[in-house]
């Protein structure tokens, strides 16, 4: 089946240096206008094609929010269903590794490279920084196109592999070293926290959210329960019952 032919208009000519030239004009986003020529009918209706959807993009990339526009609505539409303090980390990490450095520009204007170099100064953090920041480009300029925000995303073969500085492993205290710590403290406030660290395995955040409702010391076997977490909102400290993962609710054994 044949395909559709194009029509092609009628344009007007125009004689240059004994040339006989087709012409029309255009009308830029500025609303200048804008004189074309060729020699064909043809080559003009592509030049014409050609030119107008330049000025549809660039009508489409000046309507665009800006990097700070959208992420803030982004940041908002998050606030739905994720934690509060998850909240605060993104909302820290947007502002000072996206907003700070391409807040300004239009999102539809935003490139590959624009990116990259927004990520040299993230690059000389920890990689868990380093990826959590690549993590929230990723997310948020995939939202931007699956909106119909931007045309195309610039963050599709954006990697965190080999970005950031690698964390140096932790470790563990040595059997005499711990019984140096316990010996120090051994009378004071922090040795209950202490012990639960040492002995039960818990985190900071763990320890600090305890209380007598999770301990069960009247059993056979005496254990304790992690069904609650410390954390700090407006440097206030917040106790939630929603951990950070399902697998953090656990019971943990107390040893004699």
């Amino acid at each position: 089946m044949a395909g559709k032919r194009k029509h092609i208009p009628r344009y007007g000519t125009v004689q240059i240096k004994g040339n006989t030239y087709y012409r029309t004009s255009i009308t830029e986003l500025e609303g200048n206008r804008i004189s074309l020529y060729a020699k064909t009918r043809e080559e003009l209706y592509d030049k014409e094609m050609d030119a107008l959807e330049q000025i549809d993009n660039a009508a489409f990339r000046k309507k665009s929010p800006t990097v700070a526009e959208y992420c803030e609505k982004w940041l908002t539409m998050q606030s739905v269903h994720i934690r509060a303090t998850t909240l605060i980390d993104y909302t820290s990490k947007v502002r000072r590794h996206i907003i700070a450095p391409l807040g300004d520009r239009n999102i539809a204007d935003v490139t590959l490279d624009d990116i990259q170099l927004a990520l040299v100064p993230v690059s000389e953090k920890s990689a868990s920084v380093y990826k959590s920041v690549i993590i929230l480009y990723k997310s948020i300029f995939r939202a931007a196109k699956e909106s119909h925000v931007i045309e195309d995303n610039p963050t599709v073969y954006l990697s965190a592999k080999g970005g950031g500085i690698p964390q140096a492993e932790k470790q563990a205290l040595t059997d005499t070293q711990a019984e140096q710590l316990i010996n120090t403290v051994r009378g004071l406030p922090p040795y209950v926290f202490v012990m639960i660290g040492l002995y039960a395995g818990l985190r900071r955040e763990e320890i600090l959210g305890l209380q007598w409702d999770s301990v069960y010391l009247d059993t056979d076997t005496p254990y304790l329960t992690v069904r609650r977490a410390w954390h700090t909102e407006h440097n206030r400290p917040v106790i939630m019952t929603e951990l950070k993962t399902k697998a953090a609710a656990r019971k943990v054994p107390l040893p004699d």
